[in-house]
C-alpha cells in the first residue's frame, strides 16, 4: 500500500480511464500527456526563540455613570503610561491601542437593571529587550494596570519561514521518491512545485520547546517518474 502521512499523495498516469486529481478534475494537472507523475505533499516546521515581545496592558474602570467610568480611566491610562516612559534603559515602543465603555447589568428574576459602566483602555508595549519584559509589567501593575496580556513573535519571519519551505520541499520530495521507488520507477523532472498557505508564526509552550516560535510551511510537488 501506497500512502503518504499527509494524505495527499498519489500516482498519477495521464490518459488512465476515469483518473481525476485531487480537485475533482478529469486526468492530473501539471502533467504531460503519456507522462506519468507522482504528486506529494511536504511539511517543514521550524522552531526558533523569540526575540521580541509584545505586552497588551489593560486598564479597567468601574463607575455609577458613564462619564465617571471614562474620567477614572483616563487618568487611570495616563498613570500607566508615564510609569512605563520612566522605566530606567527601556527602549521599549509603547503606544495606545483600543478603548470601550460599556454599560454594566444586573439581572434579578428576569429583569435587568443598569448597574454602572465599565470603561477599558489598552496600552500596547512592544520590546526586544526579553530580559527586562518583568520590570515592565511590573511598572505597570504598580500604576494600576488590571490586565496583562504577554506575546512572543519575531522581528523577521522570512528566515525561519525559508527553512520552513527547504525543509518542507525536502520532506514532499522524500515521499514522492519512497512512492516511485515502491512500483519500481525512479523520479523525473520537477512538474510543479506549490506553496501551501501561510501560516502565522505562533509561540509554542510544550515543556520541550518553553518560549520557542514555531514557523510552519507546506508544498506540493509533481514530479515525472520513468
Amino acid at each position: 500500500m501506497i500512502s503518504n502521512r499527509l494524505g495527499l499523495a498519489m500516482i498519477l498516469v495521464s490518459g488512465f480511464a476515469g483518473a481525476h486529481g485531487p480537485d475533482g478534475t478529469p486526468g492530473s494537472t501539471a502533467v504531460a500527456a503519456g507522462r506519468a507523475s507522482v504528486r506529494a505533499a511536504g511539511e517543514g516546521v521550524v522552531y526558533t526563540k523569540p526575540d521580541q515581545a509584545r505586552i497588551d496592558i489593560g486598564v479597567v474602570s468601574q463607575a455609577a455613570t458613564a462619564q465617571a467610568a471614562g474620567a477614572q480611566n483616563a487618568t487611570a491610562t495616563q498613570m500607566v503610561l508615564e510609569r512605563l516612559r520612566r522605566v530606567p534603559n527601556s527602549k521599549a515602543g509603547i503606544r495606545t491601542g483600543g478603548c470601550s465603555l460599556n454599560p454594566n447589568y444586573r439581572f434579578d428574576r428576569g429583569k435587568r437593571s443598569l448597574n454602572g459602566y465599565n470603561a477599558v483602555n489598552t496600552v500596547e508595549v512592544t520590546s526586544h529587550d526579553l530580559a527586562g519584559l518583568g520590570t515592565l509589567i511590573d511598572a505597570a501593575i504598580e500604576a494600576g494596570a488590571n490586565q496583562i496580556q504577554l506575546k512572543f513573535g519575531l522581528k523577521d519571519e522570512k528566515p525561519a519561514c525559508d527553512e520552513a519551505l527547504h525543509k518542507a520541499t525536502e520532506d514532499a520530495r522524500s515521499s514522492a521518491a519512497a512512492m516511485a521507488s515502491a512500483l519500481g520507477l525512479k523520479l523525473g523532472r520537477v512538474l510543479s512545485l506549490e506553496q501551501g498557505a501561510a501560516e502565522p508564526a505562533r509561540p509554542v509552550m510544550a515543556a520541550a520547546e518553553a518560549h520557542a516560535i514555531e514557523v510552519r510551511a507546506a508544498v506540493i510537488l509533481t514530479m515525472a517518474v520513468e
